[in-house]
């Protein structure tokens, strides 16, 4: 009637990381990401309106500003005009003044948008974990699922205000800044663009490998949480003193931070090399830009002041190129911690509750009596971790084996367990006692056949 073989424990970890490892740092971002993140943004519609309104005002000021400054030193300081002088100071404090009041309403608005999404996110992430079965937490590693909930929800919401205000903004940088360009110099202008995809082209290839890299520094942290989770509770540090085992817990624990070490000095150096071969490249145009432009103000095609300006104008359009790699970079590192966590919320549970189940009623003084518990004909086998668990939430150390039988724990158990009275399990190690108290307040579902309760 009753199959040995109870229900595992958690698994060991062993250092290392195996193949299927490696296979889950490698995933690409699923299909429909992207399409998936809109609705988050939609309850702050009107904040986002407002983002977007003040972030295109802040671009033109941006791109205004250089060419006041070109008619300050071309129609003011070398003709001797105090008043126009005067006038377009006054001017461009005005701008700076109002620059000051956008720049702060782009920083609340910013924030409100990207808390309020880290508290959407993490709620109906923690919301939907609760509804998961018990053996979904004998497998899934508790430091993967806080790692989710802190570490990649707030990388998530980066991916929203990532896309919203910087993406808006470079892009009207860009067009004003190029439109106030071509006015003083189309020259110039065209030199500067025949040398615009230079900025760009580094910015894709170092995202790719970034977006694999943080995949695995985000799973790599959340297997060292997991480790100091287990290690740093009581359970774990009786086991740790009993065995005597102090100096291989600090070596596997050494080892694990050494991987987490070696993963993000790798990332700083593909991202600080990006920033090294941008600045670079930027030096060196502005030279360009001084030599050629100096070149025309000896001259006389143009004036010192458009000589100034273009060389303002040219450090604020590649700047907004620069952010265009940078973004690209973020935005896809970004995506990978969305794709996380959509992963989770995509797990169903395997306990659903039923829309019309009947309900338990309440038991005490002056209500219902205690319900009989019956089984009728039940068998039961444990999940596999496909069905119950996610390989990322898991140790990637070691995968367990999964039964290649699937044999089932339970056959055809059928008792009654009188309500009020003592029902004793009486059977060897293994033979399926504690599985049956599991199945009782359902924190797993039977296979097949019916488990009853009834009054």
């Amino acid at each position: 009637m009753m199959g040995g073989g109870g229900g595992g424990g958690r698994r060991p970890v062993m250092m290392g990381m195996s193949a299927r490892g490696m296979e889950i740092t490698r995933q690409r971002i699923r299909p429909g990401t992207i399409r998936r993140i809109f609705p988050y943004a939609r309850p702050y519609t009107w904040v986002i309106v407002l983002l977007l309104i003040v972030t295109a005002i802040d671009a033109a000021i941006f791109a205004a500003t250089p060419v006041l400054l070109a008619l300050i030193i071309d129609d003011g300081i070398i003709p001797r005009r105090v008043r126009v002088v005067l006038a377009l100071a006054l001017a461009l404090g005005g701008l700076a003044l109002v620059d000051a009041v956008m720049m702060y309403i782009e920083a609340w608005s910013s924030a409100r948008i990207g808390q309020g999404i880290i508290y959407d996110l993490r709620t109906e992430v923690f919301r939907h974990v609760q509804r998961q079965s018990l053996a979904f937490f004998t497998r899934a590693q508790t430091g993967s699922l806080v790692s989710r909930l802190n570490t990649d929800v707030v990388g998530a919401q980066q991916a929203i205000t990532t896309l919203l205000s910087q993406t808006v903004s470079t892009i009207l940088t860009l067009v004003l800044v190029l439109i106030a360009m071509f006015y003083l110099s189309w020259q110039i202008t065209l030199v500067a663009l025949l040398i615009a995809p230079l900025f760009i082209a580094p910015g894709r290839l170092v995202g790719r490998r970034l977006q694999r890299l943080t995949r695995q520094q985000m799973m790599l942290n959340a297997e060292l949480a997991s480790t100091m989770n287990e290690r740093f509770n009581v359970g774990g540090a009786m086991i740790t003193k009993l065995f005597g085992r102090p100096d291989e817990e600090s070596a596997i624990f050494e080892s694990r931070a050494g991987r987490v070490r070696n993963i993000a000095t790798m990332s700083s150096v593909y991202g600080q090399s990006l920033r090294i071969f941008i600045g670079l490249l930027s030096t060196l145009t502005l030279a360009l830009t001084y030599g050629l432009g100096g070149v025309f103000v000896v001259h006389g095609v143009f004036k010192i002041g458009a000589l100034v300006a273009l060389v303002t104008l040219l450090s604020r359009l590649y700047g907004p190129i620069g952010q265009l790699s940078n973004m690209q970079v973020d935005v896809l590192t970004a995506l990978v911690s969305f794709d996380r966590v959509f992963e989770v919320l995509d797990l169903k549970p395997l306990v659903e509750e039923n829309p019309d189940a009947y309900p338990l009623p309440a038991i005490g003084a002056g209500r219902a009596a205690a319900p009989d518990i019956e089984f009728d004909g039940v068998c039961f086998r444990y999940p596999t971790a496909s069905e119950v668990s996610l390989a990322s939430l898991e140790s990637i150390a070691l995968p367990m084996p999964e039964r290649a039988d699937e044999a089932p724990i339970l056959r055809d158990v059928s008792f009654l367990a009188p309500a009020g009275q003592l029902t004793a399990l009486v059977g060897p190690s293994g033979a399926g006692k504690t599985t049956i108290t599991h199945l009782v307040p359902r924190l797993y579902d039977p296979g097949s056949a019916v488990m009853m309760s009834r009054t």
